[in-house]
C-alpha cells in the first residue's frame, strides 16, 4: 500500500514539474530571429514574402504584415491571435482554406510559437547582421575562466577577448583548447597564411634555431612585412573581383587589366586603411584630382566580362555589367545576396524589388559601354611619355588655367570625356560593324546624338579611310543642316583630325556625312570611326610654341602605351535614368528608380546621392555589414571556415555565427581601434592560442566539435590552388622572386586554349617568368590554367566570396604528372643532391625540411629510402640503357613523392 501511495505522489510531482515546464515555455518571451523567423522561413514566405504576395498579405516585414489583405481582413493584429487570419487559417480543417497551402500543416509547437508571437505583439526583431555594431561588443562575457591560460605576453586585448570567448563556448560542452602546437607546426601554420608559402630559410632559421632571439609575434611582423603577403592575399581579393586577363563570353580576347591586380597586391603590403582600398575601388575617379593609382584601383569594377561577338546588344551587356556590379558590390562587400532581388523582392530579407534598382542607380552613369577596345582605358605612360605630358602641362599651366590643365591630362591619360561611335544612331548607308565602330559607306550618314555643345571649339577623332579622296562633312540638327566642319580625307590611311569650329551652346544633335566619288559601291564602308571628342579650345597663341606642344599632346594621344581599364563618370548632361525592370528584364523597364540604400539599413547622407556617395556609405562605421564580411571573410581564410560559414550570406538563409560576439568583437575593433588595417586584424587572430593550437583532434573532440565550429583544435585545411603552386617553386628552389607586371604563361599541356576569331596562343615565357608566383599567371576565362582549375581556383566570371575545396583523383594526377610540378621534382632532386648532404636520408630530411621546417620521422624517411631502392631495382631491370641516370631518377622519384606527401598540400 505504501508502495503505491509513493508511486502515486512521485507521478504526481512529475506531473506539476512538467506543468510549470511547460507553463514557463508557453508564458516566455518569444524570440523573434530564433522562433519565429525561421518558422515564416520555412512555411510561410514562398507564398507571403518578396517573390510574391498572395491574397496581399506579406510578412517581410511589419509594416507590410499588418496591412488590410485583400479580403478585407486582417492577417495579423498584434495582441490579438483570435482576430488575426494567419492564425485563424493554421487552425483551418478546409485544405483549401488550411495555411500552408498544397503542405503538410503545422505541428502544434509551431502554431503556439506564432500564436504567443503575435499575443506578444508581434514585433520583428532586426536580424543579427543588419543590427549595427557597438562597442559593449567589447564588454560581452570577459570574465577569466577557471584553468585558462592567457595568450602570450605581447598579445592585444581583443586576442584576450577572442581566446576568452571561443574557451567559454567550449567549456559549456565539456571541452578544452588543445595545447599550444610545435615550433615547426606553428611556423609552417603562419607562413602559409600570411605569405601563402614556406617561410624564407633565414625567417625559418633564427626562429628554429632560438625562440628567444625572434619569439612567435616577432615571426608574425617578420612575415607581415614580407612583400610576398601581398601576393598571398590578394588571391581572395581579386577572386571577389572576379579579376581575369580575358574578357569573357564566346570570343573571350585578352585584355589588359594587370595594373589593377598589381594596385591591389601593393595596397595590402602598404596596409592601405581598407576603408580607403574599398572607396578607391567604387570611386577613385571620382576623388578630387585623382591619382593614377585611384583609377587604376578603379579596375575593381571593371573585371566584368564584355560580349564583343558580333550582333550582340551593347546596352544589352551595358547593362549585365552594371548588374554584375550591383550583385558583386553586396555579396563581395557586404555579404549579401541582393542578386535574387533583381528579378523580385528578396524572398527571405528584407529588401524589395526597389532596392536591387535604388543600388543599380548608383552604378548606371559610367562611360563603359562594352565597346570593342574596352574604354575607358588608362594610358601606363612610360618614362619619357611622362616627361612629354609633365612639359606639356607646366607649359598648360603657364598660358592657361588649372581647368585646362585637368582637361588635357585627363584626356591624354584616358580619352575621356569622348563619345564613342557604337552610340550613334539614324544610320544611312551606314552600320555599326561588329557592333563596335561605325562605318559609313557611298553618300552615307550618322548621327551622334545629344552632344552639349556648350564650351565646345574643337572636334577631335581618329579617322580610317579606306580609300583615298573622300570629303567628310558634320552638321547640325541633320544631314542638310547647317555645315560646322569638313575634312578632305585625301589620303587613304588613318589620321587623328583635330581641326576648330564655331562656337554653339547647349544640346545638339550632330550628323557625319561621307562622299567619295571613287566609291562606286554601297556595300562597302570609305570609311571608319572609332570616337569623337568634343573638346574646348586648345590654350595658348597661335605660335611656334602652340604647335610644338600641340604636337606633344597629339603624338601622346596617338601611342601605343600598354593600358589599363579603369572607371569614367558619364558627364553631367548625359546622365543616364534608371528603371526598374519587370522580373528583371532589362528590356521591359517600368517606373523611374532614383539612387538610394534600402531601409532596413542606416540611410546615405546625401541629398544627391552618387557613386562616391554609395562607397563612402558602404564604409561608413554605422554601416553594419562591411566589417563583419571583411572579418568573416580573413577568419574563413584562416580555418577554412568563417564564424559564419557563408560568407556570401549573412542574411537570415545564411548560417548563424558560431561565435556572434567575437565577429562582432573584432569587426567594431578593427574599424574603431585598427583603422581598418588587414594586418593589425590578421596579427589579433593569428597571436591567439585558438589559433596557436595543435591541430590534433581526438574521438572526444570528433563527437564534440566535429567540424571544428567551436574552434576545439588549429586549423587544418588544404592549400590553395595558388599555394600548391608556389610551395613546389619554394622548395624545389624554381621560385623567382619578380613582383608585378603583365601576367606569365609557365608550363601548360597543349591543346587547352581554343581561341575563336584571332590567333592568341598559350606562348611559354622564358626564363624567371615560368617560375613567378601563380597569381601572376595569365588567367582566361574559358581556359583557366588547368592545375589550378584542378584545386579550386575560381573561374573569375562573377564574384565568388569563398572557394568551395574538393577532392578528388585528378588533383593528384596533377601534382604527380603535370609537367611543372615534374619539372619541379627534378630541381627538387638537384637541390638535394648539391645542398642536402652526402647521404640519401639526410638528401630526404632535408628536402622535407624546406616545405615542412620540420624534421621528417623515421618511418617516413625509411619509406621514402625504399622508394628509392624499389626504383633503382626496377629501373635496372628495363633493357632500355639510362647511361647512368637511374639514381638522379630516383632521386627525383623521391623528390616528386615529397611534394605529395599529405602534410606538403596540407596546413
Amino acid at each position: 500500500m505504501g508502495s503505491k501511495r509513493n508511486i502515486i505522489i512521485l507521478l504526481v510531482a512529475l506531473v506539476s514539474i512538467i506543468g510549470i515546464s511547460t507553463w514557463f515555455q508557453s508564458s516566455g518571451e518569444v524570440d523573434y530571429n530564433s522562433e519565429v523567423k525561421p518558422l515564416l522561413n520555412r512555411h510561410c514566405i514562398s507564398c507571403h514574402g518578396g517573390v510574391k504576395e498572395s491574397g496581399g498579405f506579406s510578412l517581410m516585414t511589419r509594416k507590410l504584415a499588418l496591412r488590410e489583405t485583400e479580403s478585407g481582413k486582417y492577417g495579423i493584429v498584434p495582441g490579438n491571435p483570435n482576430k488575426s487570419e494567419m492564425i485563424q487559417r493554421l487552425h483551418e480543417t478546409d485544405p483549401d482554406e488550411r495555411m500552408p497551402k498544397n503542405a503538410a500543416p503545422l505541428s502544434v509547437k509551431d502554431i503556439k510559437i506564432l500564436t504567443r508571437w503575435i499575443e506578444q505583439g508581434a514585433e520583428w526583431d532586426i536580424h543579427w547582421a543588419y543590427e549595427t555594431l557597438k562597442p559593449e561588443a567589447q564588454e560581452i562575457g570577459i570574465k577569466q575562466e577557471a584553468g585558462f591560460a592567457n595568450s602570450l605576453d605581447s598579445n592585444s586585448d581583443l586576442t584576450r577577448r577572442i581566446d576568452q570567448r571561443i574557451n567559454s563556448k567550449l567549456n559549456k560542452v565539456g571541452l578544452s583548447q588543445n595545447p599550444i602546437a610545435t615550433q615547426s607546426e606553428l611556423l609552417r601554420r603562419v607562413s602559409i597564411d600570411l605569405i601563402g608559402m614556406p617561410a624564407p630559410l633565414h625567417i625559418r632559421d633564427a626562429y628554429l634555431r632560438d625562440s628567444s632571439s625572434i619569439s612567435y609575434d616577432e615571426l608574425v611582423d617578420q612575415l607581415l612585412a614580407e612583400p610576398a603577403f601581398g601576393e598571398k592575399w590578394a588571391s581572395m581579393w581579386l577572386d571577389i573581383a572576379r579579376y581575369a586577363d580575358s574578357r569573357g563570353f564566346e570570343r573571350d580576347q585578352s585584355r589588359s587589366i594587370w595594373a589593377y591586380r598589381d594596385y591591389v597586391i601593393e595596397s595590402l603590403n602598404k596596409s592601405k586603411p581598407f576603408d580607403v582600398f574599398i572607396l578607391e575601388q567604387m570611386a577613385g575617379d571620382l576623388l578630387p584630382n585623382p591619382s593614377d593609382e585611384q583609377l587604376i584601383a578603379t579596375g575593381f569594377h571593371r573585371n566584368t566580362p564584355t560580349n564583343d561577338e558580333g550582333g550582340t546588344d551593347n546596352e544589352e551587356y551595358r547593362i549585365r555589367a552594371v548588374m554584375d556590379r550591383v550583385n558583386t558590390t553586396w555579396s563581395g562587400l557586404m555579404g549579401t545576396t541582393m542578386a535574387c532581388v533583381q528579378c523580385h523582392g528578396h524572398p527571405y530579407d528584407p529588401f524589395p524589388h526597389e532596392a536591387y534598382y535604388q543600388s543599380f542607380a548608383f552604378l548606371n552613369n559610367t562611360r563603359d559601354a562594352d565597346t570593342g577596345k574596352d574604354y575607358p582605358r588608362l594610358k601606363l605612360l612610360d618614362s619619357l611619355e611622362r616627361s612629354q605630358l609633365a612639359a606639356l602641362t607646366a607649359w598648360v599651366q603657364d598660358v592657361g588655367s588649372q581647368e585646362e590643365v585637368a582637361h588635357i591630362s585627363n584626356f591624354v591619360k584616358t580619352g575621356q570625356p569622348a563619345l564613342y561611335s557604337s552610340e550613334t544612331d539614324e544610320l544611312v548607308n551606314a552600320d555599326i560593324y561588329d557592333t563596335k565602330y561605325l562605318g559609313i559607306r557611298k553618300n552615307g550618314s550618322a548621327r551622334i546624338p545629344d552632344v552639349y555643345m556648350t564650351g565646345v571649339r574643337r572636334i577631335v577623332m581618329p579617322v580610317s579611310s579606306r580609300y583615298s579622296g573622300g570629303v567628310l562633312s558634320l552638321h547640325l540638327e541633320g544631314p542638310k543642316g547647317p555645315e560646322i566642319l569638313r575634312v578632305n580625307l585625301s589620303n587613304k590611311g588613318s589620321e587623328l583630325v583635330d581641326l576648330n569650329i564655331e562656337s554653339y551652346e547647349g544640346m545638339h544633335d550632330i550628323y557625319l556625312k561621307y562622299r567619295n566619288a571613287s566609291l562606286t559601291s554601297y556595300e562597302r564602308p570609305g570609311v571608319m570611326f572609332d570616337w569623337f571628342y568634343f573638346a574646348p579650345s586648345f590654350p595658348g597663341l597661335q605660335d611656334g610654341l602652340k604647335s610644338k606642344f600641340k604636337n606633344i599632346y597629339n603624338d601622346l594621344i596617338n601611342s601605343n602605351s600598354p593600358h589599363t581599364l579603369v572607371m569614367a563618370p558619364n558627364q553631367p548632361q548625359r546622365q543616364r535614368e534608371t528603371y526598374l525592370f519587370d522580373r528583371g528584364n532589362w528590356a521591359t523597364p517600368t517606373k523611374e528608380v532614383q539612387a538610394d540604400v534600402p531601409e532596413t539599413l542606416p540611410g546615405i547622407n546625401d541629398s544627391d546621392p552618387d557613386r562616391l556617395s554609395f562607397a563612402q556609405w558602404i564604409v561608413e562605421k554605422e554601416n553594419p555589414l562591411t566589417a563583419r564580411t571583411i572579418v568573416n571573410r580573413a577568419w574563413e581564410q584562416l580555418w577554412g571556415n568563417g564564424i559564419v560559414t557563408t560568407t556570401e550570406d549573412l542574411g537570415s538563409q545564411g548560417a548563424n555565427p558560431t561565435h556572434p560576439e567575437v565577429l562582432d568583437d573584432i569587426s567594431y575593433t578593427w574599424m574603431h581601434d585598427y583603422n581598418w588595417d588587414l594586418k593589425n586584424l590578421l596579427k589579433s587572430i593569428i597571436t591567439t592560442n585558438t589559433y596557436k593550437q595543435s591541430a590534433k583532434s581526438d574521438l572526444e573532440r570528433s563527437e564534440k566539435d566535429p567540424y571544428n565550429d567551436l574552434f576545439s583544435r588549429g586549423p587544418r585545411t588544404r592549400l590553395s590552388a595558388e599555394q600548391i603552386r608556389d610551395q613546389a617553386l619554394v622548395v624545389s628552389g624554381l621560385l623567382s622572386s619578380k613582383m608585378y607586371g603583365p601576367p606569365v604563361m609557365p608550363k601548360q599541356p597543349s591543346g587547352i586554349w581554343e581561341t575563336p576569331y584571332n590567333d592568341e596562343s598559350w606562348k611559354e615565357s622564358k626564363g624567371e617568368d615560368k617560375y613567378r608566383r601563380a597569381i601572376y599567371t595569365f588567367i582566361k576565362r574559358s581556359a583557366i590554367y588547368p592545375s589550378l582549375v584542378q584545386f579550386d581556383m575560381a573561374a573569375r566570371s562573377v564574384c565568388e566570396s569563398r572557394r568551395l575545396a574538393t577532392n578528388t583523383p585528378l588533383q593528384a594526377l596533377v601534382t604527380l604528372n603535370d609537367p611543372s610540378f615534374i619539372e619541379a621534382a627534378v630541381a627538387l632532386a638537384n637541390r638535394m643532391k648539391k645542398e642536402g648532404g652526402v647521404t640519401l636520408p639526410d638528401q630526404i630530411n632535408y628536402a622535407y625540411s624546406l616545405g615542412m621546417s620540420d624534421i621528417i620521422s623515421n618511418e617516413k624517411s625509411a619509406v621514402l629510402e625504399n622508394l628509392y631502392k624499389e626504383t633503382i631495382k626496377e629501373l635496372s631491370s628495363e633493357s632500355m640503357s639510362y647511361e647512368g641516370e637511374e639514381q638522379d631518377l630516383a632521386l627525383t622519384t623521391v623528390a616528386n613523392a615529397i611534394l605529395n606527401l599529405d602534410e606538403m598540400l596540407n596546413k
